[in-house]
């Protein structure tokens, strides 16, 4: 580290200087033609004339973080799989209302910046922006000494996303009778890590290297297991099909989330019954004795997206998904219900539970 009074002050200019080194092959595979220049300007850029081709272009913006996800990923010392939490936390929030997603920015900040630690990180951000099919325009890392320990991170990312006005999806679109599909999810996904890590760490006292048996392999990779992108499947169903409605299962759970896009008017029923949720749920439930209730308070238990599609479009949207990877399947349906108005149930019971 250089002897000056930044330096002294436990801030390292010349490690964030390789840190950009490291992560310029990672952002260079995460462009569009529309991304103009590299690293280094003061804003990223990205041409817009192609929005010239919309009727009406509505942009849609999203921003998050991962939450206590990374602190599993610290107790790893593995870095490269954070960044496609990071990528699904919001690119997926705009493919809800039909918005392809076109270009990120992240931050992240940490108590010292470890070039390599870094690029890892940007590293996963960038497959994930690849995946997706946005573009990585830019980005920003800071050291904060004695507000963050030395290995100490947190992540946070913005996207910008278009859809065309008259393709816009949401609760206005929704229907009596449409189909509830449900996307499955990879694993925990990048919410309810509070509770996760309460329950296995402090509760049974696991560590991340034990081998779980349910989980056919060690507790830290089943947390850490990335958060499967919907991105361009939804963005296909949208597309190709009649689709309604979407909701992200994050933050608050299954039924909560899909509410979001439930009109006033209408209620949903999905059946447990339906789908199995991955060990990892069950584990939680267990061994921490979450009440049922709780657990899909917080988790996705199982469903990382779900689909509102006309019944006539249900089985050309499961072929869909299926044929790009996603496993979907019915999980119920929406109707009129007085009593009840703009609520979703969730009812019987998982296989197993």
């Amino acid at each position: 580290m250089a002897d000056n009074a930044y330096a002294r002050a436990g801030v390292d200019i010349e490690a964030a200087d390789r840190a950009v080194d490291l992560m310029k092959e990672w952002v260079e595979k995460a462009r569009r033609p529309e991304m103009l220049g590299g690293l280094g300007g003061f804003a990223g850029l990205f041409d817009a004339s192609a929005l010239t081709s919309y009727r009406k272009p509505l942009l849609a913006t999203s921003t998050d973080g991962v939450g206590t996800k990374v602190a599993v990923a610290q107790l790893m010392d593995k870095h490269d799989t954070i960044g496609f939490d990071l990528v699904g936390m919001v690119v997926d929030d705009l493919v809800v209302c039909g918005a392809e997603p076109l270009f990120m920015t992240d931050y992240i900040a940490t108590g010292k910046v470890v070039p390599e630690r870094i690029a890892a990180i940007v590293k996963g951000i960038a497959e994930a922006c690849v995946e997706a099919g946005c573009a990585l325009v830019g980005g920003e890392t800071a050291e904060h000494p004695g507000l963050l320990d030395p290995d100490e991170y947190d992540v946070a990312g913005a996207t910008t996303g278009v859809v065309e006005a008259d393709d816009l999806l949401g609760p206005g679109r929704v229907r009596p009778g449409d189909v509830v599909l449900a996307m499955a999810a990879s694993g925990l996904h990048s919410n309810g890590y509070s509770l996760a890590r309460h329950v296995f760490f402090t509760q049974a006292g696991w560590t991340v290297d034990r081998h779980v048996e349910e989980l056919g392999r060690t507790l830290g990779e089943e947390l850490l297991e990335p958060t499967r992108l919907y991105t361009k499947p939804c963005l296909a169903i949208a597309r190709e099909t009649e689709t309604h409605a979407m909701a992200h299962v994050t933050g608050g759970g299954l039924a909560n989330n899909l509410a979001r896009v439930m009109p006033p008017e209408l209620k949903a029923t999905l059946d447990r019954a339906t789908w199995t949720p991955a060990p990892v749920f069950d584990l939680v439930r267990r061994l921490g004795d979450v009440a049922q209730p709780d657990l899909e308070a917080t988790l996705n238990c199982g469903v990382g997206m779900v689909a509102l599609v006309a019944p006539s479009a249900a089985a050309a949207a499961l072929a869909r998904l299926a044929e790009l990877g996603i496993d979907s399947w019915v999980a119920g349906e929406v109707a009129v219900d007085p009593a009840q108005k703009g609520t979703v149930e969730l009812v019987g019971q998982h296989p197993g539970w």
